[in-house]
């Protein structure tokens, strides 16, 4: 098993993050073109808790290395399942996806965590902290040398896209800013 780790700070408040971050997969996202479609299985609150509690299904085009797939098979077409939780009260928000497509050969867990970050926020200027972990565990039986190199070579491909998403993210949260702020510029002059 081979784990990967990202902790970043957006510029950006929890309530900017936690509602951008069902547009993630816009248009506005120029580093998220691979994305396909996200589908919305179920979408329920907790009438107790008042946590919101969302599955997805992410189809993506995600080219395995071509010594993988030599040796594999498969497609290029990949589906990821995704449990999201929204914690008002905590202002948290906690994503947890799992591969689908190949899950018979490598098992990807993912982790991912929004929630302010309050050691770097001042009055007015809030920032949300980003914790995302990933387990990537090869299932190939007694292969330890063909596990290994699966497993770095996912982690290295993870990595990467883990990059390009946070780039792409900031492109979201940016543009998100400036088009609600507009709309609250209209408002308050009464335009509609």
């Amino acid at each position: 098993m081979k784990v990967f780790f990202s902790k970043y700070t957006f510029d950006y408040s929890w309530e900017e993050v936690s509602t951008a971050n069902w547009r993630k997969y816009c248009p506005w996202n120029d580093k998220s073109t691979h994305v396909i479609a996200v589908d919305t299985l179920s979408r329920e609150v907790d009438p107790a808790t008042g946590i919101l509690r969302t599955e997805r299904l992410i189809t993506c085009t995600q080219s395995a290395p071509a010594w993988v797939v030599s040796l594999l098979g498969g497609s290029n077409t990949s589906h990821v399942y995704e449990t999201s939780y929204v914690f008002p009260a905590e202002k948290r928000v906690t994503m947890c996806s799992t591969n689908l497509t190949w899950a018979n050969i490598l098992r990807v867990r993912e982790t991912v965590t929004y929630q302010p970050d309050l050691s770097a926020s001042s009055p007015g200027h809030e920032r949300t902290e980003f914790v995302q972990d990933a387990k990537i565990t090869a299932l190939c039986g007694g292969w330890q040398k063909i596990r290994t190199k699966i497993e770095d070579a996912s982690i290295e491909r993870f990595s990467e896209n883990a990059r390009r998403g946070r780039e792409g993210f900031e492109a979201v949260l940016e543009m998100s800013r400036r088009v609600f702020g507009e709309e609250r510029e209209r408002e308050k002059a009464g335009v509609k």
